[in-house]
């Protein structure tokens, strides 16, 4: 097995060289399709006639703040963090459903923020975005074949015999067969199972090379979970599809990712491999006090056990005034003098394991504001 790799580049974006076992070939593990740097995000809230009515001042919302990451072809990374932290206006930025405030994002090294006219469209050709809810993802009143032919029909599909093709082949794909059972059903008359199915048939039908999957299975039931997410993964591998999966279950994405990146307050504190030679890495072996914090929140279905409250201490984040310093300052059990004074740095704390933490740091040693 090739040693896995991991650096940072001149512009601070972490790269990560998948391991030679993975399902995708030699020459797409060495081509980086997706390179973020610096990427920001900023909300105006507030203010104006309206805002002094109600009484709502003037506001910025510092919805993401410099994120920076690469993603290799094939490759597969999870980001997670609890509601609110930036993930999905991330994945919205990244298929260029938002306009980042500052910030780069390079496809195939082309910057995307200058799309426009028909290079806009071929973008969008190649990124597709799965929604969450799939009952509000679709039309009620089409039926599955019109969803599935408008992106077909929005992108130069004129033979009428091609699409239904495209469409019966992509139905088999996603496990819903017979195919032709389900092109004149509505919304209404199929499972939620079957609708989020028919959701991913959508976001893959004009074969994208990169897919932002926000919250993919978390309006099913535990159930039909597993067969959504082993077809995703199937998917993925058979169409060497690069995928963001967005999620709040910590599970899900040490099952289906390659890397996990953990994000509060608009950045991400924690990023890594989900898996190191089979064995869970970052869930497992969680180095910063936040991501700490998330694995111990999660519930064990063992009465028996006892239960460790979470070391966090307790508020809400304020997406509106972030602290000088490190950003987790107000909640976190290991906060130093070092936190409340400077930003941190990216340390590696394991192996191809970094953190955004001043306790792996050169003030690793100073004593933490709650011995004092």
């Amino acid at each position: 097995m090739t040693e896995q790799k991991t650096h940072a580049t001149d512009a601070g974006t972490l790269v990560w060289d998948a391991p030679s076992d993975e399902p995708t070939s030699a020459s797409q593990k060495d081509s980086v399709l997706l390179e973020v740097q610096d990427l920001s995000k900023e909300f105006h809230v507030g203010g104006g006639l309206a805002g002094l009515v109600r009484g709502q001042p003037a506001q910025t919302v510092y919805a993401v703040n410099e994120v920076s990451f690469t993603l290799r072809r094939g490759e597969s990374l999870g980001l997670a963090g609890e509601s609110g932290c930036g993930k999905t206006t991330t994945g919205n930025l990244l298929v260029k459903m938002l306009e980042p405030t500052s910030g780069r994002i390079l496809f195939e090294g082309q910057d995307i923020s200058g799309l426009e006219g028909e290079a806009l469209k071929a973008f969008r050709q190649r990124a597709q975005l799965m929604f969450q809810n799939p009952y509000e993802a679709l039309n009620p009143r089409f039926t599955i074949y019109r969803s599935l032919v408008e992106p077909l029909l929005i992108h130069g599909w004129e033979k009428e015999s091609d699409r239904l093709e495209r469409i019966l082949s992509t139905l088999r794909r996603v496990n819903l067969r017979p195919p032709e059972a389900f092109l004149n059903k509505y919304p209404h008359q199929l499972s939620g199972g079957q609708l989020q199915r028919v959701v991913l048939a959508r976001s893959l039908v004009l074969d994208p090379d990169f897919l932002v999957a926000d919250e993919p299975v978390s309006m099913l039931d535990v159930s039909v979970r597993a067969g959504i997410l082993n077809t995703m993964r199937d998917l993925a591998r058979e169409m060497g599809l690069t995928t963001l999966y967005i999620s709040h279950d910590l599970s899900l994405l040490q099952y289906t990712c390659d890397r996990i990146a953990v994000m509060y307050l608009g950045r991400i504190v924690e990023i890594g491999p989900a898996r190191v030679g089979g064995t869970p890495h970052v869930i497992e072996n969680p180095q910063h006090p936040y991501t700490q914090a998330l694995v111990s929140a999660v519930p064990v279905p063992d009465p028996s056990l006892a239960r460790v409250r979470p070391r966090i201490r307790e508020g809400v984040p304020k997406p509106t005034d972030i602290p000088p310093g490190c950003p987790f300052q107000e909640r976190c059990p290991e906060v130093m003098q070092a936190c409340l004074d400077s930003f941190p740095p990216w340390v590696e704390v394991d192996q191809q394991q970094y953190a955004l933490c001043h306790l792996y740091g050169e003030h690793a040693d100073s004593p933490k504001l709650s011995e004092r």
